[in-house]
C-alpha cells in the first residue's frame, strides 16, 4: 500500500515527499499502511499524516464517499451540516468534506469559521439535515484530528448507521472512486453554503434561554467574578456571548490561551479535566480573586470548574463533582419555582458516580444509564421526544460532558459554563461557595469519591495488549480488591439491560464501590475508573487508594509480562 500511494496520481506532491521521508523507517510504514484508520461510531480520529492509517484529506476524503452513499440511499435530496474546531488541518478537512459530498450531489452547509461541536448539533437539528459532521479530536494532544458524524435528531450516529456507513466506506477500493469538486463549482450548484451569523444568534439565543434564575444573576452582576480560558480552542466567542446574555459583567479570560491554536502551545494538554491545563488560570485567579475558573476543551464541548475550597486554595473539580452541583441546582430551582416536572429524568453513563443519581432520586426524578458515550444520552433524550414519558432535565458523563435543554443532542461546554456559573452567583447570594455546597451534598448523601487511571498502548502491539487486559478480567479476575470481595461483575459485551454490546466489564464490591474496564473508543488506551462511598473524605480515600493500588497492580503486572 505505501508504493500504491507513492505511485497513484491523485496524491499529491506534498504527501509523496513525506511518505518518501520515511522510506528507511520499516516499523513506521507498518504503523501507517497496516490497516485503515477505523470508522468507529463516532467517525474517524488518529494522527495527522500520510498513510491508511493517519488521518488526512484522502481517509476524510473515503470516509464522507461512503457516507455520501449512505445518505443518498435514505433521501433524494440529503443535506449534511459541518463544523471544525481550532486544531491543524481543521478548516481543509472539513472543506474536503464538504466537496465530495458536493461531488455526490450532497448539500454542505459549512460554517464559515471554527465552532463548538455543540452548535453543529444545534445547527443540524435547525436546518433539519440529513446528518452533521465535526472535524475535531477533542481533547486528543496537538498531532491528532478527527471526523465525527451526526444524525439527523443532532447526536451522533447509532452503531447501526455507523455499521450501514462502515459498509460504504469498505466497498471504496481506490481514491479514484471519491467524488469530488472544486470550492467554485460547488458554491456555484448551491452545493455548498456558509452558515455565519445567523446561526450564531439562534444557538446562543438557545443555550440563554435555559437560565433559571436571571434575576439573581443581574443582582450579583457586579461582584461575582467569573475567569475563563477556552484553552487555545472554540469556546472564546460563544461562551462569552452566553454569559453576557444572561447578565454576567464580572468576565476575565485568559489573555494567553485566548485565541484559537492547534498547537495548544501553552498547555501539555488541551483537556479540563487536568489541573495543569489551569496552571496560568489559577495564578491570573488568585491575583484577581476570582470566583470560579472555567475551562473548556477544544471543540468546546466539555468543561471543566475551579473553586476556592474552604482554606480559599483553587481546587478543579471532578466532572462528577461538577455534574452533582449542577444536577442539584437545576432541581431545586425548578422545584422552587414550581417547575419540576413529575415524570423528570437525568441521564448519566454506567461509570459515572451516584452521588448525582442520589441527588436525582431525593427530588423524585427518574435517573437512568446508558453506556460511555454522549450519543447514549441523546438517544434517550430523543425517544422521550416521541413518547413523552419522561421530561428530559439533565444528562451528564464523568468525563466532563453535560447538557440541559433540549436545542441540542451532544454534550455542550457552553450551557456547562452558564449553569455552573449561575450556580456559582446563586449560592454566593446565599453566603456559599460551591465547595461549601458539595460538602453539603456529601453530608446528605453520602461521601463518594472516584478516580480513573488509564493505561496508553500504541500500535498493532498495543491493541493486542488491550485486548489481552479485557480477556483476563474475564477469565482470570481476582477475588477482591483492597481486601474486599467482589459481589457480582457485569459484562456489557453481552448486551445487559437492554443496552447495546459494548466491551465494558464493571465489577462491584461488597462494600457498595466499583470500578469498570473500558477500552478507549477514541484514543490507544484502556482506562480503569474507580467509584467507592466513604463515611467521609478520608475514609473514603482510603478505599479508593486500596481498591486502585491492587487492580492496576495486576493490569500492569499484564501489560509488563506481554510487552516485547
Amino acid at each position: 500500500m505505501y508504493e500504491m500511494w507513492l505511485n497513484d496520481p491523485l496524491v499529491d506532491t506534498t504527501t509523496k515527499e513525506e511518505l518518501r521521508a520515511i522510506a528507511d523507517q520499516e516499523r513506521e510504514i507498518i504503523d501507517r499502511f497496516y490497516t485503515d484508520l477505523e470508522f468507529g461510531t463516532g467517525g474517524l480520529r488518529g494522527v495527522i499524516g500520510a498513510g491508511t492509517n493517519r488521518i488526512n484529506v484522502y481517509t476524510v476524503g473515503k470516509a464522507t464517499q461512503g457516507l455520501a452513499q449512505y445518505l443518498k440511499e435514505q433521501s433524494n435530496t440529503p443535506a449534511v451540516a459541518i463544523a471544525y474546531d481550532s486544531r491543524h488541518f481543521s478548516p481543509e478537512f472539513a472543506l474536503e468534506a464538504a466537496l465530495v459530498l458536493a461531488g455526490n450531489g450532497v448539500k454542505a452547509y459549512v460554517f464559515e469559521s471554527l465552532r463548538p461541536t455543540p452548535e453543529l448539533s444545534f445547527a443540524v437539528r435547525r436546518l433539519q439535515a440529513s446528518a452533521g459532521i465535526v472535524v475535531t479530536a477533542s481533547h486528543n494532544p496537538p498531532e491528532y484530528n478527527g471526523y465525527k458524524v451526526y444524525g439527523p435528531d443532532g447526536g451522533q450516529i447509532t452503531s447501526d448507521t455507523a455499521k450501514r456507513v462502515i459498509g460504504e466506506i469498505r466497498g471504496i477500493s481506490s481514491l479514484a472512486e471519491v467524488k469530488k469538486l472544486s470550492r467554485a463549482e460547488a458554491e456555484a450548484q448551491g452545493l455548498l453554503v456558509w452558515l455565519g451569523e445567523d446561526m450564531d444568534e439562534a444557538y446562543v439565543s438557545a443555550v440563554a434561554a435555559v437560565s433559571l434564575n436571571p434575576d439573581v444573576i443581574r443582582a450579583t452582576s457586579d461582584s461575582f467574578r467569573v475567569l475563563y480560558t477556552p484553552l487555545h480552542g472554540t469556546g472564546n466567542l460563544p461562551v462569552r456571548r452566553v454569559l453576557e446574555r444572561v447578565g454576567f459583567q464580572q468576565v476575565n479570560v485568559v489573555a494567553e490561551q485566548e485565541q484559537p491554536d492547534g498547537s495548544f502551545p501553552t498547555v501539555k494538554s488541551p483537556n479540563p479535566e487536568e489541573r495543569d491545563a489551569f496552571r496560568i488560570a489559577i495564578e491570573q485567579a488568585k491575583a484577581w480573586d476570582a470566583d470560579i475558573i472555567m475551562g473548556t476543551d477544544p471543540d468546546a464541548d466539555r468543561m471543566g470548574a475551579v473553586v476556592k475550597d474552604a482554606n480559599g486554595e483553587y481546587v478543579v473539580l471532578t466532572g462528577n463533582q461538577s455534574g452533582a452541583i449542577m444536577v442539584h441546582y437545576m432541581l431545586d430551582s425548578m422545584k422552587q419555582a414550581g417547575t419540576l416536572p413529575a415524570n423528570g429524568a437525568v441521564i448519566k453513563t454506567i461509570v459515572t458516580s451516584e452521588l448525582g443519581a442520589s441527588i436525582a432520586a431525593s427530588y423524585g426524578m427518574t435517573v437512568m444509564n446508558t453506556l460511555t458515550g454522549f450519543k447514549y444520552i441523546g438517544e434517550k433524550m430523543t425517544q422521550f421526544d416521541a413518547t413523552g414519558e419522561h421530561t428530559f432535565i439533565f444528562g451528564y458523563e464523568e468525563s466532563y460532558g453535560y447538557l440541559a435543554g433540549n436545542y441540542a443532542r451532544d454534550k455542550d461546554a457552553v450551557i456547562a459554563a452558564m449553569l455552573i456559573c449561575e450556580a456559582g452567583a446563586y449560592y454566593k447570594s446565599k453566603g456559599l461557595t460551591l465547595y461549601d455546597v458539595l460538602q453539603q451534598l456529601y453530608a446528605q448523601h453520602g461521601h463518594y469519591l472516584e478516580g480513573l487511571q488509564t493505561r496508553t498502548l500504541k500500535g498493532m502491539e498495543g491493541v493486542a495488549i488491550i485486548r489481552g487486559i479485557m480477556e483476563d478480567w474475564r477469565t482470570n479476575a481476582p477475588a477482591e480488591a483492597g481486601g474486599i470481595r467482589f459481589t457480582k461483575t457485569e459484562d456489557f459485551s453481552l448486551g445487559l439491560y437492554d443496552l447495546p454490546k459494548e466491551n465494558v466489564l464493571k465489577f462491584h464490591l461488597e462494600d457498595g464501590s466499583w470500578f469498570c474496564l473500558r477500552p478507549s473508543g477514541t484514543e490507544p488506551k484502556i482506562k480503569m475508573y474507580f467509584a467507592v462511598k466513604g463515611t467521609d473524605g478520608k475514609d473514603a480515600a482510603n478505599r479508593l487508594e486500596r481498591v486502585t493500588a491492587d487492580v492496576m497492580a495486576h493490569i500492569d503486572a499484564y501489560v509488563e509480562a506481554h510487552q516485547a
